[in-house]
């Protein structure tokens, strides 16, 4: 049998993941539910676009209960506090600067489920944290970029999250 896949993420992705999940179950469904039977009152099933509205989320909702539950199930929680406070890991915010002289940038470096690059957060299975993994400040690394070139940083901070 195949190797279920995991989930590395931080704690407060973790926990976020939870809350999401105990809203699907305890809020979401019961909504969709009483959508559904209001639905249903207004007569013809066949062209009752409410009803079929209701049932699509309801699908939705319900493939998103399942695959929150599996993410958790197989969650490895990353303990950042664990790895060295100079090395960059799942947890921990680092800040570098392209070469030779541009601007510091810092990230929040979580798990992909947790990644919302708008705020900050990146994927460790982006190619920016894949290259500074494990990394220390002070270090110089070459980030491959998505045309083939590559771009060197160097790491200044590296920050528990």
């Amino acid at each position: 049998m195949a190797e279920d896949k995991q989930f590395p993420m931080t704690l407060d992705g973790k926990e976020k993941l939870e809350a999401e999940l105990n809203d699907m179950i305890t809020n979401k469904r019961g909504e969709i539910t009483k959508r559904i039977q209001i639905a249903r009152s207004f007569g013809d099933l066949s062209e009752n676009s409410e009803y079929q509205s209701a049932k699509d989320e309801q699908a939705f909702v319900e493939g998103r209960i399942k695959t929150l539950q599996n993410m958790l199930q197989y969650s490895v929680i990353i303990d950042s506090d664990a790895i060295a406070s100079d090395e960059v890991s799942i947890g921990k915010n680092v800040t570098f600067k392209e070469l030779p002289d541009e601007e510091p940038e810092t990230y929040s470096i979580v798990g992909a489920v947790e990644a919302d690059p708008l705020s900050g957060k990146i994927s460790n299975e982006s190619p920016i944290a894949k290259a500074l993994d494990g990394h220390k400040i002070g270090d110089k690394v070459s980030v491959p970029l998505p045309n083939g070139a590559s771009m060197d940083v160097e790491i200044i901070d590296v920050s528990v999250s």
